[in-house]
């Protein structure tokens, strides 16, 4: 596109942002049109990559277990770090088809996981976390950190980006088998291992191999698969509140417009230091600035509730710099499983045969697009 159809463009996108329901002045308050532009939004994603998915639909679509290949008390996870190629694209075709949210590859420095069914080799669920936002007013209310080593203690957390299970074992509530297994001691040695030795561009320097925290926001609202959960009576998540309301998804299919609008105009529009998970939010920001929208339409009034998982004992003092070394808490995933079986989903099963109504059943095997179900998680 040359500088000569830069007028078409910013045409476009107000005459699209208007079509939205947006205006210079307000944001988008009505909960079912969030819902409907989070699924335009997904829709585009997967338009975008339509020939990947049908390519690979048949190599991929054998790992989702039908319901009689299940059988509740045979079921053994496991949990697998994503480093092989195939690995990568098995956690790419889940999560760009079975997902209610957009799909997304995550920010910075990035760890994902699938969670594979022993008995029958098929996918239970999926964990993929990212850089954490430096500034983060839920989580940061809670700490004083030491002067000028704020970046340093953050970058030892990660941020969830993506957690959830696949039907059918989302019916046996695998959701909370995947919030356990982000706390594992598996997930933080595989963080030493991936950037034990790493140089942040951030700071040019080796930060300490700690992951002593997680953060994650709930897709819509208040989570069912955080809320009260446990490992053996002690919480694993804490729940900070609400955000304000403010984000950028809804603006999703504009998102590589906005991109254009900007690069023609001089603006650099790439990731890296000083940017990272915001990214998309600053593009939106400054496009819709030079559009006259101000920062109104960033306002989708959706507040999500705020999660902290905390994977050491002594956090508070060493995120507020009084403790140097982080007292771990001790969680093998073979632990964390065992006890979401026993506690959650045998007992779900059982209420589930006492009813005689079993939603294992209710899983459509005619579906002859499965790739537009929809998954749980974010």
């Amino acid at each position: 596109m040359s500088d000569a159809e830069l007028p078409a463009l910013r045409n476009l996108l107000v005459t699209k942002l208007n079509e939205m329901g947006l205006s210079p002045a307000s944001g988008i308050v009505d909960k079912e049109k969030l819902r409907e532009l989070h699924q335009k939004a997904r829709e585009f994603e997967i338009a975008k990559q339509r020939v990947w998915i049908d390519t690979n639909f048949r190599k991929y679509e054998k790992f989702v277990a039908r319901p009689e290949e299940i059988d509740p008390y045979k079921i053994r996870p496991v949990l697998v770090e994503v480093t092989s190629q195939e690995h990568l694209n098995l956690f790419r075709f889940a999560r760009l088809v079975w997902w209610s949210l957009p799909h997304t590859r995550g920010y910075g420095r990035r760890l994902q996981f699938l969670i594979f069914d022993e008995q029958n080799s098929k996918l239970m669920g999926l964990i993929g976390l990212q850089s954490p936002p430096i500034d983060f007013p839920a989580r940061d209310r809670l700490f004083k950190y030491p002067k000028e080593e704020k970046i340093e203690l953050v970058n030892q957390t990660m941020d969830i980006f993506t957690l959830g299970s696949f039907p059918p074992y989302n019916e046996l509530l695998g959701g909370k088998l995947a919030a356990l297994a982000v706390t594992s001691n598996e997930v933080r040695k595989a963080y030493i291992r991936k950037y034990g030795t790493s140089v942040t561009e951030m700071r040019g320097a080796i930060l300490p191999p700690n992951l002593v925290a997680l953060t994650t926001t709930s897709a819509y609202g208040r989570s069912s698969i955080y809320n009260r959960l446990k490992f053996k009576g002690q919480l694993v998540g804490r729940s900070l509140g609400f955000t304000e309301g403010y984000g950028s998804f809804h603006l999703h299919e504009l998102y590589p417009l906005f991109k254009t609008f900007l690069e023609l105009q001089g603006f650099k529009v790439s990731g890296g230091y000083g940017v990272g998970p915001r990214i998309r939010w600053q593009v939106c920001e400054k496009a819709m600035n030079l559009l006259g929208f101000r920062n109104e339409p960033l306002r989708h009034g959706l507040k999500r509730e705020v999660f902290l998982f905390p994977l050491i004992e002594n956090l508070a003092s060493f995120m507020q710099g009084k403790s140097r070394k982080p007292q771990y808490f001790n969680r093998p995933f073979t632990e964390l499983s065992n006890w979401w079986i026993e506690r959650w989903m045998l007992p779900r099963w059982e209420r589930i045969n006492k009813i005689g109504q079993s939603p294992l059943a209710e899983l459509d095997e005619n579906e002859e697009t499965p790739h537009l179900k929809v998954g749980g998680g974010r």
